[in-house]
This record gives structure tokens, C-alpha cells and sequence, in this order.
């Protein structure tokens, strides 16, 4: 019994935490960083003070708990992607496709005081290398099979892929972004 009442505890808790992170972000996109306080993030919650400063000791700690769990969601999903069956190249070209779709859809947070602080973490930097890594990987197993240049490093072509893909945050459509990928993958096929 008592490791039945644990769990649930730790669920209780699990789904507060994530309460307390999505009304922060809702508020933040609505009234921006700095118009959000912990009393307005309890209140909206519909917990007490006392109990959100149990979990989170002030607004840039949640968001910073919020963007890591979104970086977290994303390389779940691009490891997904990776994982399916294909080619190396067909591989690569999904996962450089769903890259810069995520790119593309966080556009619109890339030039406010949100991204600034959060883009400044150690989340950040680590999801950067697991990425380079992913696509590092993706790219020796195409070269690997002949399919993918070997006359540029695995390493470098990593670097060229996730920097041109980059742009997709400021570009107006989902087209626009295939398009984009199309010409990265242009760049990275085995020369003739």
C-alpha cells in the first residue's frame, strides 16, 4: 500500500509542476516576462502561494523547468523520427525536415525577452550537440553507404546542415521550409 500512495504523490506532484509550467508560459506569451509574477502564476493555477514556492522559487526558474522540458519533447521527437526505417539519406532528410519544422514554428518566440533568457541555459547547448550528433551520425552512415558526400567531414556537413537550417525561423510558410531542406540536402549529396 504505502508504494501505491507514493506514486500517487509523485503523480499529484508530477502534474501540479507541469500545471504550474504551462500557465507560466501561457501568461508570459500574453503579458510578457516581465508582467508575470509568482502570485498571478498561483492564482491562475489555482494553487496556493505557499504550495508554487514550494515547487519553484520565482518565475525564471519555471520557465527555465518549461523550456527544458520542451527541448527535452523535441529530441524525443527527432529521435523518433531518426529511428524509423529508411535509408541513411531518407533518414537524414526527415529528420532535417522536422529540425527546421520546429524552427519554423518557434519563430515567433525567437525575438522577444523569453527567447533571451532562455536561450542563454545549458539546456540549450546540450540539445546543440545531441542535435550535431544525431545529424554527425545520420550523415557518416549516408556517406558511409555512397550516398551522401565524403569529400567534407561528417562533422563539418553536421555544422553546415543545422547553421542553413537555422533560417527556417524566418521564413512565412511550411513550403518555404521543405524548400529549404531540399536545398540542404542538394548540398549534401555524393558529387558525380
Amino acid at each position: 500500500m504505502p508504494r501505491l500512495w507514493n506514486e500517487t504523490i509523485e503523480e499529484h506532484r508530477r502534474s501540479v509542476r507541469e500545471a504550474i509550467m504551462d500557465t507560466t508560459a501561457g501568461l508570459v506569451a500574453e503579458h510578457g516576462l516581465a508582467a508575470v509574477t509568482m502570485s498571478q502564476i498561483a492564482e491562475e493555477t489555482g494553487i496556493g502561494r505557499a504550495t508554487l514556492y514550494k515547487y519553484f522559487p520565482d518565475v525564471e526558474a519555471i520557465l527555465s523547468a518549461w523550456h527544458e522540458r520542451q527541448i527535452a519533447g523535441h529530441l524525443e521527437q527527432l529521435t523518433r523520427v531518426r529511428d524509423r526505417a529508411g535509408s541513411p539519406t531518407e533518414r537524414l532528410r526527415a529528420v532535417l525536415e522536422a529540425y527546421a519544422q520546429l524552427a519554423h514554428q518557434s519563430r515567433a518566440h525567437h525575438d522577444t525577452e523569453l527567447a533571451a533568457l532562455m536561450h542563454r541555459g545549458h539546456q540549450v547547448a546540450g540539445a546543440e550537440r545531441a542535435m550535431h550528433e544525431m545529424v554527425r551520425d545520420l550523415v557518416a552512415e549516408g556517406a558511409e553507404a555512397g550516398e551522401l558526400r565524403r569529400d567534407v567531414s561528417p562533422e563539418e556537413l553536421a555544422g553546415y546542415c543545422l547553421h542553413s537550417l537555422t533560417a527556417a525561423n524566418g521564413l512565412s510558410s511550411k513550403a518555404a521550409v521543405q524548400r529549404l531542406v531540399a536545398v540542404t540536402m542538394d548540398g549534401m549529396r555524393a558529387p558525380k
